[in-house]
């Protein structure tokens, strides 16, 4: 006590612990003006200082964070470069310098309206298959309302003013490729988005998806894409139709041939990942495959829109078709696999017949409306600008809104468990297989009421409830009120009834259901 008396006489009194006194001269200390803002001055000075070592060292672990991470891929460290891409021989950028090519785009962030001129398509393609593929896009694309490119291993000669500008995709030889079933310009395609996005394109929402063989409905896909804030992370796109190819590759994977469309902040995370991410899945099979990879690295879901169509199936597509979904038609995939979509054409022309039908209404095109005509005993399927069925007897609107197994998977099975939906097996009797009516021609598309008149297939069989009526009915006039605006939001199938019976002539209406009505 003498030693703390002679060097803190002041800490000597009645309560003199030495930590006591010690509390009580600091409080009395800092009660005095000066030195209180004396203390408050150097500790902000000395919390700045913190904050500003902590966030040098955060920001550079997170830029090693997935080297860090994946060492069992075999991927190099982090002092070494990512592979050197030569430049693109159609823009004057390097693409390895992606610093000077942020700056030339113009993202619009407070933009919350998506339209056609928002989103830009990177196509893939090959050389030796364009000049038999580009007529599929020629019935869709149109120049001077969209924007986009089609992304190709080695110059063509024909490409043609009326189709997306041809680019060159950059050398990936530099990337490692095992798998031994699949071609390696599945790393080529892969980089489509990410080489689009360096373009610096202005004013963009959405980067989409496809194959030169794959058929978009454009309206149709700024509709689906308005739904979602581009401003946000999405990757929207749809599984294949084939239960087994999504059990090989992944159910939570776009498959790249039906489309699939990515936010434009998702596509500026991509970019800058995912030359790295790619070095880490050399034995994937195909570009989907890597882009999912990739994007589940970064944490985001693919978000299913049942719209797009891989279209992994052979055959006759009718069954679907005349089925489809609840959900606005966007694509379809794989069109050499499948038959024409209508009878006595080529595809291409079939393609060309369908359009007519896109423009008189796209969100109503191939949706189903379920009818029956009890006086003559029969069930109606109207699938709008495509066919309309008709069955003897009733069959219930569950049934008749089943897909039926008209084609085949990627496999060639038929089997009811082969497919991600509910099929039913289309009858083998001929009495019980429906009459067919196709559509023929279009009518004007400026009215409140649209038409459409559909012709029969073949003649049918020799049933009795055919008999007399059926025998000679040779058209379908359907009128058609336009889909309400709030369809997507509240799903409904539209209504249809009987209103004229002639001898080779009926006319059906299509129609918003009223209130207290039902098929």
């Amino acid at each position: 006590m003498k030693f703390q008396r002679e060097i803190f006489p002041h800490l000597a009194g009645p309560n003199s612990g030495l930590w006591g006194r010690a509390d009580q001269y600091w409080q009395n200390q800092l009660s005095t003006p000066r030195l209180y803002r004396l203390a408050i001055a150097l500790a902000i000075v000395f919390l700045c200082s913190c904050a500003y070592v902590l966030f040098t060292e955060t920001t550079s672990e997170n830029l090693n964070c997935l080297s860090n991470k994946f060492k069992g891929f075999n991927i190099p460290p982090a002092s070494s470069p990512s592979p050197t891409l030569p430049q693109d021989p159609h823009s004057n950028f390097t693409l390895d310098t992606p610093s000077l090519i942020f700056s030339r785009g113009n993202y619009d962030r407070n933009s919350t309206t998506t339209s056609l001129h928002n989103i830009v398509f990177g196509i893939g393609a090959a050389a030796k298959t364009w000049n038999s593929r580009q007529r599929y896009m020629k019935q869709w694309w149109r120049p001077k309302e969209m924007r986009g490119f089609v992304w190709l291993d080695e110059p063509v000669a024909n490409c043609s003013d009326s189709l997306p500008p041809c680019k060159i995709s950059a050398d990936t030889s530099q990337f490692t490729y095992t798998n031994v079933r699949g071609p390696r310009s599945a790393v080529r395609i892969a980089r489509i988005v990410t080489e689009t996005f360096r373009l610096g394109l202005p004013d963009v929402h959405w980067f989409v998806m496809g194959d030169d063989d794959t058929f978009f409905v454009a309206e149709n896909l700024v509709k689906v894409l308005s739904k979602y804030d581009h401003n946000l992370f999405y990757y929207i796109g749809s599984s294949s139709e084939s239960h087994q190819q999504n059990l090989e590759f992944s159910y939570n994977m776009a498959f790249g041939g039906g489309g699939f469309a990515i936010s434009y902040p998702l596509a500026k995370a991509l970019e800058s990942m995912q030359d790295d991410c790619l070095q880490r899945y050399p034995s994937l099979y195909g570009s989907d495959e890597r882009i999912q990879a990739c994007l589940a690295e970064l944490g985001v879901p693919l978000t299913k829109e049942p719209g797009f169509h891989q279209f992994d199936i052979h055959g006759d597509a009718f069954g679907f078709l005349s089925a489809h979904p609840l959900t606005p038609f966007i694509s379809m995939h794989h069109l050499d696999k499948i038959y024409p979509l209508f009878p006595k054409m080529n595809q291409e022309r079939a393609l060309q017949h369908l359009s007519k039908a896109i423009k008189v209404e796209p969100g109503g095109i191939f949706q189903q409306s379920i009818c029956y005509e009890k006086t003559r005993n029969i069930s109606i399927s109207v699938s709008w600008g495509y066919v309309v069925q008709i069955v003897g007897g009733i069959l219930p609107a569950r049934e008749f809104e089943i897909p039926t197994r008209t084609f085949s998977t990627w496999r060639k099975s038929k089997s009811a468990g082969s497919y991600t939906f509910t099929t039913r097996p289309y009858p083998e009797n001929s009495c019980q297989k429906p009459l067919r009516y196709y559509l023929a021609s279009t009518g004007n598309a400026k009215n409140e009421h649209l038409s459409n008149n559909y012709l029969r297939e073949v003649p049918g069989a020799d049933c009795s409830w055919m008999k007399p009526v059926f025998q000679h009915l040779q058209w379908i006039r359907v009128v058609k009120e336009r889909l309400d605006e709030n369809w997507l939001q509240g799903p409904r199938r539209q209504c249809c009834q009987v209103s004229d019976f002639g001898k080779s002539f009926m006319e059906i209406r299509v129609k918003n259901c009223k209130e207290g009505t039902s098929i």
